[in-house]
Order: C-alpha cells, then sequence, then structure tokens
C-alpha cells in the first residue's frame, strides 16, 4: 500500500457520487465506517437471518489491522433472501447421525461425546490403564 496514490471519489449506478470511494479490485471502496446505509457484510448478514441466494458483493471495507490491510466484502441488503431452515426430517437424521458418532463400537454404550475418528472408539477402550486410575 505504501508509494500507492488512490483517487478518492467514485460515481456509482447505486448511490450517486461518493467523495470518501475509490475504486479497487473493481469494486467500490470504503474505509472502515464510511460505506453508505443498506449494504451489510457477511457477518451481518447471518445475524439478521439472511443469505446471499446467488448476490455478489457490491462494494467492500478496507481497514487495518496491525500490519496488514484487511478487506470486507459488502452486500445490498435488498438483494439478500432468507437464510433457508431444516425441514423436521432433516434434523431427525442429524440427530440420529450425531448419535451414532457418540456410540463406542468396543463396549456398546452411548459415551456422552463425539469419538475420535483416529481413535475408532471411545477413552475408556483406548486407554484402559489410564482411565482406571481416573476412576
Amino acid at each position: 500500500m505504501s508509494g500507492v496514490r488512490r483517487r478518492y471519489g467514485v460515481m456509482t449506478d447505486r448511490w450517486g457520487w461518493q467523495p470518501t470511494a475509490w475504486e479497487q479490485g473493481g469494486l467500490p471502496t470504503w474505509r472502515y465506517g464510511s460505506a453508505p446505509a443498506g449494504l451489510v457484510t457477511r457477518r451481518q448478514m447471518r445475524a439478521l437471518g439472511l443469505a446471499p441466494g446467488g448476490a455478489v458483493p457490491v462494494a467492500q471495507v478496507v481497514w487495518r489491522h496491525r500490519r496488514h490491510e484487511v478487506r470486507g466484502q459488502l452486500w445490498d441488503r435488498s438483494e439478500l433472501v432468507p437464510k433457508r431452515t431444516a425441514s423436521p426430517a432433516q434434523l431427525v437424521a442429524l440427530g440420529k447421525a450425531m448419535a451414532a458418532r457418540r456410540w463406542c463400537p468396543s463396549c456398546s454404550r452411548d459415551v456422552g461425546y463425539c469419538i475420535p475418528t483416529s481413535f475408532g472408539q471411545c477413552a475408556g477402550c483406548q486407554w484402559p490403564e489410564v482411565m482406571s486410575d481416573a476412576a
């Protein structure tokens, strides 16, 4: 970024003349906190229960974090769609899948946590001498 001279002020189709913006990577760019109202970041989008639904970022914000330039993409809130929700059948299937991950094939019991795939069995079956001392 050092040595780069930016020309401020961009004419946009959506927001008209923006004197504090510049063009970077084909998108209008603002400093943190200077973007027009109606634009949201990905985190704000998720907090509002929205999803892109095929919409592309229309702008970006730039700020400095330590010694690096960080960019955040911005979407137009009017182009976003409601986030999809899982059906009751999908939720039942997810519950069964999570229960299967808690079931130890060696001792045939529900251990109450997801068994690591690298072990393939619960901690009590993997390290019986250590677990017997802990009890």
